[in-house]
């Protein structure tokens, strides 16, 4: 590889890629502990998504608090398909870095964005990410409210909430899945509503040939297992899309969960990198 070619993002490895975008996006960014780094941050990934082609700014507010949505739609094979809705939250905690939570997600959905711009997957992909998921999921409530009632329909939804952590331990919400998903936080969890769970196995295959990959179909909306809730996807749930939340299980392994300890020293990135590959292979021919 030519000095030319370690220069060029395309050339370099995705685990480069990713680094060089977390080291953006892993900083305090709250829209009022933080609303300078807030403002950084989208404006990093304004820029990012405005390079692969137009990017519609989506302002919404609830109450007192407003906050903007950054949608890059982009053409698939089939345009005659429903398009898949790939978001991933760009707000960080109170008080924290948010490295895990969620600048591993908005890397890889920068990195997948970068991917589908070169090489169209086989149906329309709309990229957003999500601003103030971290008061209530107001963002992706105030787009799946509109786009429910503009009758807008939707192939899946797929919310990418912290991808980069991995531990020895592993915790659930309730105490039987250990014995079917085991002990070690080495895999990445895809969780989907009812109307998704014929699709678990179609990205579960993918996904499984480049990291360990376990599915959770889950009733009624997830509300008999409230931590399977807390993201972008179950406003969509409730809204009566199928959706799915890809995750490394947030707080059930990761111990810097909404702490200043969530750095990027704390990742495991060839995980990371190993996720985002396997998004790529099972979601560009859903």
């Amino acid at each position: 590889m030519s000095r030319a070619d370690l220069d060029d993002p395309a050339q370099q490895p995705a685990e480069q890629r990713l680094l060089a975008h977390l080291n953006e996006l892993a900083r305090p960014r709250h829209s009022t502990w933080d609303p300078l780094g807030l403002m950084s941050v989208r404006a990093y990934i304004h820029e990012q998504l405005a390079a692969l082609g137009p990017v519609e700014e989506h302002r919404f507010q609830v109450g007192r608090e407003a906050g903007t949505n950054l949608i890059l739609k982009l053409p698939g094979q089939r345009l005659d398909l429903d398009p898949l809705l790939i978001g991933a939250h760009y707000d960080g905690p109170l008080h924290s870095i948010g490295a895990d939570d969620n600048a591993t997600g908005v890397a890889t959905l920068l990195e997948l964005a970068r991917r589908w711009s070169v090489t169209p997957p086989r149906r329309p992909v709309w990229l957003v990410a999500f601003d103030q998921e971290e008061w209530g999921m107001l963002g992706s409530r105030a787009l799946a409210t509109e786009l429910r009632q503009a009758g807008q329909k939707l192939r899946l939804m797929v919310s990418l909430e912290m991808l980069g952590f991995t531990s020895a331990t592993q915790d659930y919400p309730l105490p039987a899945m250990r014995r079917i998903y085991g002990d070690v936080g080495d895999f990445i969890a895809v969780v989907g509503n009812a109307g998704a769970a014929l699709t678990l196995p179609k990205l579960a295959g993918p996904m499984g040939k480049h990291v360990t990959t376990k599915v959770l179909p889950v009733p009624n909306g997830g509300r008999t297992i409230p931590d399977v809730r807390l993201s972008d996807h179950s406003p969509f749930w409730d809204a009566g899309y199928d959706a799915v939340m890809v995750t490394d299980t947030s707080f059930m392994r990761n111990p810097h969960y909404h702490q200043m300890s969530d750095t990027i020293d704390t990742l495991d990135l060839p995980f990371l990198a190993a996720v985002t590959e396997g998004l790529d292979a099972a979601l560009s021919r859903l």
